[in-house]
């Protein structure tokens, strides 16, 4: 304890860097709770935290100061997510509604797929009550929405349904993230959109943004016009933000080659520009002596950079990444301004602490994980390298070393990079990949050197109309990207499909993880042990062994070899195509069926399964098959009614369980455990519980 001591306080300096983690901690408490605080306890909490920062302030003690620190950050973190959630506060949709005829503005438009998918602030539906209609909806229209452009006002039939829920509990709740974003509901059109005179005029603040949507509406119609197809979608991405339109096949060949942070704008997007920026107008500058030899031209560069990725991070739609990268390279260039060196750790910590703030939401985003991670760990690894920069530096320069150092730069970037977020890539997206070193080798100079300087002069000439010439040279460097991300990913074992962690063992991960890049002496290494410990509990975590999807007729369970059979082919494609991914399994649906080789019986009534344990699992389509069933199996899983007739199994599931209450999964070990979506997600704004009734039968 002593040296433990002694090692934390020679790094005194570095304990304000764990005040985000301790305002993150905060937030992920709120966001755990499976019943939504009241608003005054956050309050009392906010004031709470607020009163023990004055008291760290004041404190002479050094110990109770950093105490009195992490204690205020966690309960203003608490405090700053149960304010965003009542700022977001909108109706949700319950039911499934429509057609109906909709009325409301346009306030973003991308294509999608086939068509085009806009969201729509409402003005009205047609038989819905105001105190019932989502403030805003994301529509899908299939013809006419091209020409859409934000502040349209149209008028459209189009079915309502509620923001989809996770496939299984634990899953990705994308419900949560569009309550985030405003969105209370979500849908499809019918027939084409009709345009309608606005009935009533925007607001200042609506006006401002709804002219930043639209220069990028414009931009990236621009930008398609020249270059149609996948490649203009991409680059679209690379300048506004904008993912529509990327081909399924093109996205995948990136992602699986370990080129997916290409496509979200981020640190390497933000430097390029920036420092870009930087580097051209000062040489401009330095071609006029009397100017050069006069006047500050590094802090008159240092501006325009700083005024260049401001308009980026608008144009891009300032996403969590983006932010993030825009305020440690804004950090950088103000201490240009001022003659300070920038601390790096520091701006990622300032960078952190804004955006969870500003969003508490984004902590539970796999954008913001991952970003953070990635660019913690490589300012760790840079501040290492900085003093073994020194030490060469004393025995002169080798031959080749600028290139030396740019190559290893790449390769030590994708390594760490890869390396930090394959837990959260693998907790989010259920794959890691295996070359992303050698996809960023290849990739990242065509990056550096032709797709990002020409997508900035491109964006300088747009207003000109000259900007054909770049976009044609930006869409070359784009392709050739696409041709190392598809030669990479088709390489033998490129990409495995991986079961995620549990939540408990990423958590301990990240603290490992945040131990490791935080602290610079050797004490550090002590991070390895919640690391290990996060590991082996990913390893030794037990899977679900029965599935259940909420039209409850798309069921897997777990047959002896360990991987999931679905019992029939499934009517639910997305949710048995999620549930395979999660398990590990990289097989299709159609090829996962159940055979009576596996020990699972079909016919048109429905399907008997015996699972390894010995228990019996019937799923019954009709009521016919009910009363065979409840005599016979232990777990009845039913696509009708059972109208609790069905009193002989241990566990009953049907049709209105999972309608009300979401997917299932069971486990089944000494007993039979049950979780449900609905237990998974609590009782919050974002997931309102409908009434309940008892599932489990007395019988058995």
């Amino acid at each position: 304890m002593i040296a433990l001591r002694r090692s934390m306080l020679a790094e005194r300096e570095r304990w304000a860097l764990w005040l985000p983690a301790a305002l993150a901690a905060g937030i992920a408490v709120y966001f755990a709770l499976s019943t939504e605080p009241p608003v005054p306890l956050a309050i009392d909490l906010g004031v709470a935290g607020l009163l023990a920062g004055a008291a760290a302030a004041l404190s002479p003690e050094t110990a109770l100061r950093a105490g009195l620190a992490i204690i205020a950050a966690m309960l203003i973190g608490f405090a700053a997510a149960k304010i965003r959630t009542e700022q977001a506060a909108a109706p949700v949709l319950m039911h499934k509604t429509g057609p109906a005829g909709l009325t409301g503005r346009v306030e973003g438009s991308q294509s999608h797929g086939k068509g085009t998918r806009v969201v729509l602030t409402l003005a009205g539906v047609d038989r819905m009550d105001a105190a019932r209609m989502p403030r805003e909806v994301r529509i899908s229209i299939r013809s006419g929405g091209e020409s859409l452009s934000p502040g349209t006002w149209i008028h459209i039939k189009a079915v309502l349904l509620p923001p989809p829920a996770p496939t299984v509990p634990g899953a990705y709740d994308f419900g949560r993230a569009a309550y985030f974003e405003g969105i209370g509901a979500v849908g499809y059109a019918y027939g084409k959109p009709q345009r309608i005179a606005a009935p009533r005029p925007p607001n200042m603040g609506e006006r401002m943004r709804l002219a930043v949507e639209n220069l990028r509406w414009r931009m990236t119609a621009r930008i398609h016009a020249v270059l149609p197809g996948s490649t203009g979608a991409i680059a679209a991405a690379l300048i506004t933000g904008d993912r529509g339109g990327i081909s399924d096949e093109d996205e995948s060949a990136l992602r699986d080659a370990g080129l997916a942070h290409v496509l979200a704008i981020a640190g390497l997007h933000m430097a390029l520009v920036g420092l870009g920026l930087f580097w051209a107008v000062r040489a401009i500058l330095a071609l006029f002596p009397r100017i050069a030899l006069t006047q500050p031209i590094k802090k008159w560069a240092a501006l325009a950079a700083l005024g260049g990725a401001g308009f980026y991070l608008v144009i891009s739609g300032g996403a969590a990444a983006t932010t993030r990268a825009f305020i440690m390279l804004a950090m950088m260039l103000v201490a240009i301004l001022f003659d300070r060196p920038a601390l790096s750790m520091r701006a990622v910590a300032l960078a952190a602490a804004v955006i969870l703030l500003a969003a508490p939401e984004s902590l539970i985003e796999p954008g913001f994980q991952m970003s953070f991670a990635a660019v913690a760990s490589l300012v760790a690894v840079a501040e290492w390298e900085q003093a073994r920069a020194a030490q060469d530096a004393e025995y002169g320069s080798p031959r080749f070393a600028r290139l030396r150092r740019y190559l290893r730069g790449i390769a030590t970037t994708s390594f760490v990079g890869s390396i930090a977020t394959m837990p959260f890539a693998a907790f989010h997206f259920d794959r890691a990949t295996h070359y992303a070193v050698l996809g960023n080798l290849g990739a990242m100079p065509i990056m550096g050197f032709v797709t990002m300087p020409a997508a900035a002069v491109g964006v300088i000439l747009m207003p000109f109309g000259l900007d054909a010439w770049p976009l044609h040279v930006m869409g070359w460097g784009i392709d050739a990207m696409l041709a190392v991300g598809r030669w990479v990913s088709h390489l033998p074992g490129a990409v495995s499909v991986v079961a995620p962690p549990p939540v408990a063992a990423l958590i301990l991960i990240s603290f490992g993880g945040l131990w490791l890049a935080l602290w610079r002496g050797t004490w550090r290494w002590l991070g390895l042990a919640p690391v290990a410990a996060g590991i082996a509990m990913a390893l030794l975590a037990r899977p679900p062994d029965i599935l259940i999807s909420r039209d409850a007729q798309t069921i897997a369970v777990r047959m002896a070899d360990g991987r999931l059979a679905l019992l029939r082919s499934p009517s639910d494609a997305y949710s048995a195509s999620d549930w395979l991914k999660r398990d590990g399994d990289a097989r299709l649906p159609e090829s996962a069926i159940a055979t009576p080789a596996d020990g699972v019986r079909c016919d048109a009534l429905g399907c008997v399964a015996h699972a390894p344990s010995g228990l019996t699992i019937a799923a019954p389509l009709r009521p016919d098959a009910l009363a065979d069933d409840c005599s016979s199996a232990e777990i009845v899983i039913s696509a009708a009614p059972t109208r609790r007739a069905c009193v002989g199994p241990k566990l009953v599931v049907d049709r209105f369980d999972v309608a009300r209450d979401g997917a299932v999964a069971i486990w089944i070990a000494d007993g039979i455990v049950m979780q449900t979506v609905r237990d998974a997600r609590g009782d919050r704004p974002w997931s309102p519980s409908p009434p309940r009734k008892r599932r489990f039968n007395s019988g058995g």
